[in-house]
């Protein structure tokens, strides 16, 4: 068997065998199969699509890459929280420490940033001393300990989707549905939860543009899952304007404490309800949302999530007074207002823009090997919806030169679009699945 068929007979549409997939798979974990091979199979799959059972049989493959952990003696029910990206989404950060005070216990292997979009690993790794890159018996450690862990792909688990997920960060592959959903549901079956919340962003923020597209994602990973023996539902939410205020990796670390500590945005915080309402509905410990919501909200309003998110991070290396006096993290050197040029109610904020706008700052990679900026990005200071007068600040810009803060002053004023009427903010929540 040979790659470059595979990768022909993909190009030309045709359906893959589990064979052919699990050779693929199998090589390239192994450095068999060069990058340059692996990036033409990626566009090949961009172009031509997957079957849900060719994706199935693409994530069991990854899944199957390294070890798939048994939490089963640590914890007879075990969550996972999975978002598929989005400007401004720090909701790991929220959620995780809120559901596991509730005393469900959370495993998660996160990833790092793909395009505009900061991943989960890249914005805990602002704190000093946290390490996300765990060995399998590490993962374990952490996990029984504190009953929270959120680790990086390692060479140990799911490292086929390691290798994977990095190259379609530079080969202009992110948006693919069969390589995101094979991606997720790797790492969600190798981490070993049994009950999986997924959520599924669309929007101009997002990876998936249309709700149609966000929908088909959706119910590809919900299928997955269950046929691997996972509880799973999807929340399917908006991206057509930036998550809470902040975007950007420490400002958004910042946010998530403000959160944890009732000061966070109102959007940031229900959106975590909703996702944790679902995982402790299908771990059985709450007979519907309303009750399960209840738990949330006596975790949030006692501080014992906010002391669950300490334990956490003390317990993967973390300084916790980085957590108490949030700013001692990195800030940028240079920082400045945008101000609105007309009067009038918000009507849009493009996403996308202020993703890129962050991105060109330095938040984001342009290469694999690119280090990220942990201090620069945006700061809004308002939202679709708000009426803004003429000189009013839009929102604050974190950079590391004078020469960037210029240029993405001018950049981002193109993200807003103003009318003279008043707006009713986007739908948040569009379903669940």
């Amino acid at each position: 068997m040979r790659v470059v068929d595979i990768i022909i007979k993909k190009r030309d549409g045709f359906a893959l065998t589990t064979e052919e997939i699990n050779f693929f798979i199998e090589g390239y974990s192994k450095g068999e199969i060069p990058d340059y091979q692996a990036a033409a199979f990626a566009m090949a799959v961009f172009f031509r699509g997957m079957s849900v059972e060719e994706t199935t049989m693409l994530t069991l493959a990854m899944a199957s890459s390294g070890k798939q952990l048994d939490l089963s003696h640590i914890a007879p029910v075990v969550a996972d929280k999975h978002s598929t990206g989005g400007v401004g989404d720090k909701t790991t950060m929220v959620v995780t420490p809120l559901v596991a005070a509730t005393g469900l216990p959370i495993a998660k292997m996160s990833g790092r940033g793909l395009g505009y979009f900061g991943g989960t690993v890249d914005k805990l790794e602002t704190i000093p001393g946290f390490r996300a890159a765990l060995s399998d018996t590490e993962f374990l450690e952490a996990f029984a300990k504190v009953g929270l862990v959120v680790s990086g792909q390692s060479s140990e688990l799911a490292p086929a989707d390691g290798k994977l997920y990095a190259l379609r960060d530079v080969t202009g592959t992110v948006e693919s549905i069969p390589l995101i959903a094979a991606s997720v549901m790797s790492k969600k079956i190798a981490a070993g939860a049994n009950c999986i919340v997924l959520d599924v962003k669309f929007g101009k923020g997002a990876f998936m543009k249309t709700l149609e597209d966000a929908t088909f994602l959706a119910e590809t990973m919900v299928e997955i899952g269950r046929g691997a023996g996972r509880k799973v539902r999807a929340v399917l939410s908006s991206m057509e304007q930036p998550l809470g205020w902040a975007v950007g990796n420490t400002l958004e670390v910042r946010e998530a404490i403000e959160t944890l500590q009732r000061k966070g945005p109102p959007d940031l915080l229900e959106l975590a309800f909703i996702l944790g309402s679902q995982l402790i509905v299908m771990s059985g410990r709450a007979e519907n949302e309303l009750e399960a919501r209840a738990q949330l909200h006596q975790a949030l309003d006692s501080g014992a999530a906010f002391e669950k998110y300490k334990q956490f991070v003390a317990n993967q290396g973390g300084d916790t007074k980085y957590l108490d006096n949030p700013e001692l993290l990195p800030t940028a050197p240079f920082k400045g207002e945008v101000l609105s040029l007309q009067s009038g109610y918000i009507s849009a904020i493009d996403a996308e823009m202020v993703g890129i706008t962050a991105h060109l700052l330095g938040a984001g990679r342009k290469v694999k090997t690119d280090p990220i900026d942990p201090a620069v990005g945006l700061i809004l200071q308002h939202k679709v919806g708000d009426f803004v007068e003429r000189g009013e600040p839009l929102l604050e810009i974190h950079a590391r030169t004078s020469e960037s803060l210029k240029k993405a002053t001018v950049q981002i004023l193109n993200a807003f679009i103003f009318s003279p009427l008043k707006v009713t903010p986007p739908a948040f929540i569009a379903r669940i699945v």
